[in-house]
C-alpha cells in the first residue's frame, strides 16, 4: 500500500476478518479509509457491495488476507478464508510464503497451494523473512520449474520496519502511528525488493457488480447528534458501522474519555468502542467529571450502546492484573477483571431476546469477541438482551446487559451484518432527544 501510494496511484484498503488494528495502520498510509470483507459476519452481496462501493474513484484495490490462504471457520469448506472472498470478488492472490529457515522446500508449499483449489487465480509468489541475497536465488531457482505462478521477489528481513505487538494483536495507530519515515522505507522496500511493475500490469480491472438492494441506503431526513468515544483507549470500529449511522441520520461527534471535562453538546444518544481501556486505567479513573456525566446520561435514559473495552468502562470499577481497582462510571454494577491470558475468542451470532435500542425480539446481527477480561463481580438482577451462540451453533453464555436505554456486552457486532441495527438506534436516539424537548417546552 505504501509502494503503490507513493507512486500516485489512489489506494482502496480492505481487510479480511474481523479485524481493527490492521485497518488503522492501512488507512494511516493511504489516507483512506479501510474497510472489512468477512465471509462469516457478513453476507456475500454485502460484501461485494461494501467492495463495489469503496473502489469507485480508486486507482488499485488492495485486501490483506486473514490467517492462511485456505484457513477459514471449519476444516471442511472455504467459508469464511480468504480464498473465499478472492473468489467471491474475482480478485488474484499474491501469496506470501515465509522462508525462514527454508530454501528449495518452499517450492513444494508453493505448488500445494497453487494446485489445493483450482478456481483461484494467483497473482505471484513473494517470499518473506528472506535471510540474505543468496538465499533469495536459491528460492528463485527452486521454483522455477515446478509452479505456475510467477515469482514477485522477497523482501529480506529489517527490524527497522517491525511493528510492536501486545495482547489483542499489533500495537494500535493510535498509539503506534507509523512515522512518514517509516512509510518511506516500507515503499522503498517494496520497490526494490518485489516486481511491482509486473504485477501491476498482470492485475484485472475492478468489477462492479450490480446490487439491486443497497444496504447503505438512507432511510431518514431527520438527524440528531450521538457521540462516539474515540481516543487511545477507545480506537475498535468498524468505519462500515460509523457510515451505517451517519446513512440514518446521525452527526457524529467524538470526544475522548480520557481528557474531555464534558461530553459534546447536544448529543442525544453514546457510542462507546472497543479497544485499551485497561492500559489507560488511571486516565480513566482521574476524569471523574467525565465518568459522572455518562452515569447521569445513563440513569436519564439517553440510549447508549458499548462493546468490549467500552463496555468495561461502564462497569462499576475495573481491576488490573495486580489487583488495582480503578473506579470507571458505574452505569453497570460490576466489577471487570483483566488476566494475562485469553478469556473469549470467535465469532458469535446474535439474537436478541427482547427489543433493546438496536434492534426487535427476534432480529439477528454477527460479530466477534476478543478480549483478556471477565467480569468478576456482578449483580444477577440486570437484565440481559442477547441469546449467543459461536460459529457452530453452541450457545454461549447470554449476555447484552441492560439497564435503562444502556445496552452493553463484550461483543464487538458489525452493522452490515443486520443494518436495521443502525436504523434502531438512530430512531431511539431521535425519540430521546424529542422526549427532552417536550419536556423542556413544558416548562
Amino acid at each position: 500500500m505504501a509502494a503503490l501510494s507513493k507512486r500516485g496511484f489512489k489506494v482502496a484498503p480492505f481487510k479480511v476478518g474481523p479485524d481493527f488494528i490492521d485497518p488503522g495502520h492501512h488507512s494511516r498510509i493511504t489516507g483512506v479509509a479501510s474497510r472489512n470483507l468477512d465471509g462469516w459476519m457478513l453476507s456475500k452481496p454485502y460484501n461485494l457491495e461494501c467492495f463495489r462501493k469503496n473502489t469507485q474513484g480508486a486507482d488499485i484495490a488492495v485486501v490483506e488476507g486473514v490467517m492462511g490462504l485456505y484457513d477459514g471457520y471449519d476444516g471442511k469448506s472455504d467459508a469464511g478464508s480468504t480464498s473465499q472472498m478472492a473468489k467471491w470478488l474475482g480478485l488474484p492472490v499474491v501469496l506470501v510464503v515465509d522462508v525462514k529457515s527454508m530454501a528449495r522446500s518452499a517450492a513444494a508449499v508453493i505448488m500445494g497451494f497453487e494446485r489445493f483449489d483450482p478456481e483461484l487465480s494467483f497473482g505471484g509468489v513473494i517470499f518473506n523473512h528472506v535471510g540474505s541475497r543468496r538465499h533469495l536465488q536459491y528460492l528463485t531457482d527452486s521454483v522455477q520449474d515446478h509452479v505456475r505462478m510467477p515469482c514477485l521477489g522477497g523482501v529480506i528481513y529489517d527490524q527497522e520496519i517491525t511493528i510492536p505487538e501486545r495482547h489483542l494483536g499489533l500495537v494500535t495507530r493510535d498509539d503506534h502511528s507509523l512515522a512518514a519515515e517509516t512509510i518511506d522505507r516500507l515503499a522503498r522496500l517494496i520497490d526494490e525488493s518485489i516486481d511491482l511493475d509486473f504485477l501491476i500490469q498482470n492485475l484485472p480491472e475492478i468489477s462492479s457488480p450490480d446490487q439491486s438492494e443497497s444496504s447503505w441506503k438512507v432511510d431518514t431526513e431527520e438527524t440528531v447528534q450521538i457521540g462516539v468515544a474515540r481516543d487511545n483507549a477507545f480506537c475498535f470500529y468498524y468505519q462500515d458501522n460509523l457510515d451505517l449511522l451517519q446513512n440514518q441520520g446521525a452527526k457524529l461527534t467524538y470526544f475522548s474519555p480520557m481528557v474531555d471535562e464534558y461530553l459534546p453538546e447536544n448529543i442525544s444518544g453514546l457510542y462507546l468502542g472497543g479497544g485499551y481501556p485497561e492500559l489507560f486505567a488511571q486516565k480513566l479513573a482521574d476524569n471523574a467529571a467525565l465518568r459522572n456525566q455518562i452515569k447521569t446520561k445513563s440513569d436519564d435514559g439517553m440510549p447508549i450502546y458499548a462493546e468490549c473495552g467500552g463496555f468495561m468502562y461502564l462497569c462499576s470499577q475495573l481491576l488490573d492484573q495486580t489487583g488495582k481497582r480503578y473506579p470507571m462510571t458505574g452505569c453497570f454494577p460490576f466489577t471487570a477483571k483483566m488476566f494475562s491470558r485469553l478469556k473469549a475468542l470467535g465469532y458469535r451470532e446474535i439474537t436478541l431476546a427482547i427489543d433493546t435500542i438496536i434492534g426487535k425480539t427476534g432480529q439477528i446481527i454477527r460479530g466477534h469477541e476478543f478480549h483478556y477480561s471477565e467480569l468478576a463481580q456482578m449483580s444477577s438482577t440486570v437484565p440481559t438482551a442477547y441469546r449467543i451462540s459461536d460459529k457452530s451453533g453452541m450457545d454461549k453464555v447470554p449476555e447484552g446487559y441492560l439497564v435503562n436505554q444502556t445496552l452493553a456486552s463484550y461483543n464487538h457486532l458489525h452493522f452490515g451484518s443486520q443494518p436495521r441495527a443502525a436504523v434502531h438506534f438512530v430512531k431511539n436516539c431521535l425519540k430521546y432527544r424529542r422526549k427532552k424537548e417536550e419536556i423542556h417546552e413544558t416548562r
